[in-house]
């Protein structure tokens, strides 16, 4: 896709992977409509893109929001799906009104907004890009509601790829890193529950809060990494279905196919291993 005069819109921009990811375009000659709930957003990226706020579960916001960019810039030509958040905890545990509303942000948000964009993209073609996870393939104890967010928004895109793919130039990409260094280990550990917890899922609340579920350690890409495969699933000339990010995202993302009942041993260990070393490293 040629980036002059391009024009995209990002949710989740005002931290982490979306801030780099509106860098990135932004760099890349692209007029970056830059969105999030919170309208804090670093100064740098105040200056070099166009900043709105979005609530991707505020129906009436998605739609105005597209309309006024289409209107404002003349069309829209890549939607990146980046707003989300974690909820932590096992799934027994976890409360299922903050399940819900994880799921409106990670599933129901994006589906607004392909519902917004699509009309215009089949004008000119166009790309949607959703930011996921290996977790959507392998999920991890503790994070189990994410995981099924994360798993639902990747069976959507994988039936919109093949429902659009009559459509004139409109591609369909799923960005999946695994850990990356940026505030959500910060955000999905508030989301745990200081009472009520179940006494048998102590050494998984041990290795969320102790250990590198959530942060990866030194095996946690940056934020930029991240940004840069985003850019390159917009720019390439034949797109591709999924873009893991880093090798060990591709290593995790291929356990998926391997039997439950190896599986499961491995993210046992790797939680205990997880809670160990956070505790000495």
């Amino acid at each position: 896709m040629s980036t002059g005069e391009s024009v995209v819109l990002l949710t989740g921009a005002a931290s982490g992977i979306g801030a780099a990811t509106a860098r990135a375009f932004a760099d890349d000659g692209w007029t970056v409509y830059a969105t999030d709930v919170r309208t804090a957003f670093p100064e740098d990226i105040h200056e070099r893109c166009r900043c709105l706020e979005l609530d991707v579960t505020d129906e009436a916001q998605v739609e105005g929001v597209v309309d006024h960019i289409v209107e404002e810039a003349g069309r829209l030509d890549c939607l990146v799906n980046n707003a989300g958040y974690g909820v932590a905890g096992p799934v027994e545990d976890a409360d299922s009104g903050d399940v819900r509303k994880q799921f409106d942000v990670l599933v129901h948000g994006p589906h607004r907004l392909v519902q917004a964009v699509l009309p215009e993209m089949r004008e000119h073609g166009g790309r949607i890009i959703t930011v996921s996870s290996v977790l959507s393939h392998t999920a991890s104890p503790g994070l189990g509601a994410y995981s099924a967010g994360k798993a639902a928004v990747e069976s959507l895109s994988d039936a919109l790829r093949i429902e659009v793919a009559g459509a004139d130039d409109v591609h369909v990409s799923l960005v999946e890193p695994a850990w990356v260094d940026t505030g959500f280990a910060d955000g999905a550990l508030g989301s745990l529950r200081d009472e009520g917890r179940t006494p048998a899922y102590d050494e998984t609340y041990e290795a969320l809060e102790d250990g590198w579920v959530l942060t990866g350690g030194p095996l946690a890409t940056t934020a930029e990494t991240v940004a840069a495969t985003v850019l390159a699933a917009a720019t390439d000339t034949a797109p591709k279905a999924r873009y893991p990010v880093g090798a060990f995202a591709t290593f995790v993302r291929w356990t998926h196919w391997l039997p439950a009942r190896l599986q499961d041993p491995i993210h046992r260990g790797f939680g205990r291993a997880s809670a160990f070393l956070g505790r000495w490293l």
